[in-house]
């Protein structure tokens, strides 16, 4: 089989993400709610503008480590407003540590990770990774998952994770398209730069998706547009579609 080019994401496709986010959310939801009467806000109400402040922040300023955490500050900010109150620093600062506490969360790896990147390596393949973030964050997440040891220095971290993005990557090194391969979770940050930069691509799902993922999909494939279930049918599927 001919030598591939592989660029594996990170958050939710090799490792847990997203739940370690919802947890923290959860926990903001419960403790926010408490703090207003069910006449200004539920906790429903508190989440939903957490979420609506949470996304226009990423869409304006990228995947930083700070809009989380103000997701939190700005939500309870708007409630407070609402019954007339100035917000509480006490509180504020509360919420600024609740929402960094889910960067110190220890990585998990999902299923068949290790075993996966091992045989695509072992077959010959070059491995790379592009994941979006803050780059002090995402390179915690690399040592405790001891990563170097598959992708060496071929890793890429983007604020904004975009078709423009992964266009930059694939200038800096002497990629075949045709044997390129973008593997990830998100349509919006994965999938769709792949197509539009026709490489192929191979989408699996995420059990639980950050509603900034999903968007519908409109570029047309040049090469192979996978979906699968599981890392451990990544090696396959790509023997099967290699050219």
């Amino acid at each position: 089989m001919n030598k591939q080019f592989i660029i594996f994401n990170l958050d939710d496709t090799l490792a847990h993400c997203n739940k370690y986010f919802d947890e923290v959310i959860k926990k903001f939801g419960d403790l926010a709610s408490s703090w207003f009467p069910a006449d200004v806000a539920d906790k429903q109400q508190i989440l939903e503008k957490q979420l609506e402040i949470d996304l226009a922040s990423v869409k304006q300023h990228g995947i930083t480590s700070e809009h989380f955490p103000q997701s939190f500050i700005d939500t309870y900010v708007f409630f407070s407003g609402k019954m007339g109150e100035g917000p509480d620093p006490g509180k504020m600062k509360m919420l600024q540590e609740l929402g960094e506490s889910v960067y110190d969360a220890e990585v998990e790896p999902f299923p068949y990770m290790y075993e996966t990147l091992d045989t695509l390596k072992d077959e010959g393949h070059e491995l790379f990774l592009h994941t979006g973030g803050d780059p002090r964050i995402q390179n915690k997440k690399i040592s405790q998952l001891e990563l170097a040891a598959y992708f060496d220095n071929r890793v890429f971290i983007s604020t904004f994770k975009d078709t423009h993005a992964l266009d930059h990557i694939l200038k800096q090194y002497p990629f075949e398209k045709r044997r390129t391969w973008m593997v990830g979770n998100s349509i919006r940050t994965d999938i769709i730069p792949g197509l539009e930069n026709g490489i192929n691509v191979i989408y699996i799902p995420a059990e639980h998706e950050w509603e900034y993922n999903v968007t519908d999909i409109t570029a047309e494939p040049q090469g192979a547009h996978l979906t699968l279930h599981s890392l451990n049918d990544v090696p396959e599927a790509i023997q099967q579609h290699s050219q």
